[in-house]
């Protein structure tokens, strides 16, 4: 006769099992999310291990650090609801589209209502563009209304903004980047974690974060027009895939620092343009988030 203990654990363990499945669903959607934004490739990613990194040197124990990295892989869900014509602009929004754009974090946090993992990440969802100065979006909170989730996943997110290139602009250096962050100390960005941020930076944390789309795989460009091209985890040397923008096929080599884009000459065909969801990551982050999701 099974004994109530070992029930209780086999219920326990059904549950985990299934929150880890909700959890790849909403990793899955977020990825396919980003995948709609040409030059933003690996974004999520980033936010999350700059997240982690900084969660941890703030004193978080390693499943807070788990949640708030994963909250920050979540944190644009909402951006499911911006038209491609804004997400895909190649040049500075105007006021209205900006104003769209700033609707992106109450949509998520909508999407996520009555979900059963929402309490672990809506916060940073809804909240990750306020500011201590209160003059951030939606709600405008100021100082400590901010949850200290969402002020942490916010500067991750602005971070990784100035560091990477978009049509209109190169990515600022890390340096740079720094340096605006201690400008907008207490204003833009809590005063505390920037300045614990700012020490992680100079001492060289972010350095295999920053450009790149997984650990180990810098960011590669399109050669012809510029866009970001992710390699995945399991993509191999003579592999093909094409340029979402000019459609361009290319071809993966080896090259110095690892596998390169070649241009072929070729127009790449339907199959090689279409986002192909990076399973190898995503299998890898349910298992690395899996304590965050135990009850």
């Amino acid at each position: 006769m099974t004994n109530a203990p070992d029930t209780l654990q086999a219920l326990r363990t059904q549950l985990t099992e299934h929150r880890r499945a909700l959890l790849d669903s909403l990793l899955v959607a977020a990825w396919m999310v980003e995948a709609r934004d040409l030059y933003t490739g690996g974004h999520l990613w980033r936010v999350a291990r700059l997240a982690h990194a900084l969660a941890s040197a703030s004193g978080a124990d390693a499943r807070e650090a788990g949640r708030i990295a994963m909250a920050g892989f979540l944190h644009d869900l909402g951006k499911v609801g911006i038209p491609d014509a804004i997400l895909r602009k190649p040049g500075p929004l105007t006021p209205a589209e900006y104003a769209t754009i700033k609707t992106h974090p109450g949509v998520g946090a909508r999407m996520l209502g009555g979900h059963p993992l929402a309490e672990l990440v809506v916060g940073v969802i809804h909240h990750h563009h306020e500011t201590p100065d209160g003059r951030g979006y939606p709600s405008g909170l100021a100082g400590a209304q901010i949850p200290a989730d969402a002020r942490l996943v916010g500067l991750c997110d602005a971070f990784d903004a100035m560091t990477s290139t978009r049509p209109y602009r190169a990515g600022m250096a890390v340096a740079e980047a720094l340096d605006r962050i201690e400008a907008g100390l207490g204003r833009q960005f809590d005063a505390e974690l920037g300045a614990r941020f700012l020490r992680l930076g100079h001492a060289g944390a972010f350095d295999a974060i920053v450009g790149h789309s997984d650990a180990g795989i810098p960011l590669q460009h399109c050669l012809r027009c510029g866009p970001t091209l992710i390699r995945h985890r399991d993509t191999r040397a003579g592999s093909h895939q094409g340029c979402p923008v000019c459609e361009a096929r290319i071809r993966w080599d080896e090259g110095p620092l690892g596998l390169e884009p070649v241009p072929t000459g070729e127009a790449a065909p339907a199959e090689e343009l279409e986002p192909t969801l990076d399973r190898a990551q995503i299998t890898a982050l349910v298992a690395e988030w899996t304590e965050v999701l135990v009850v």
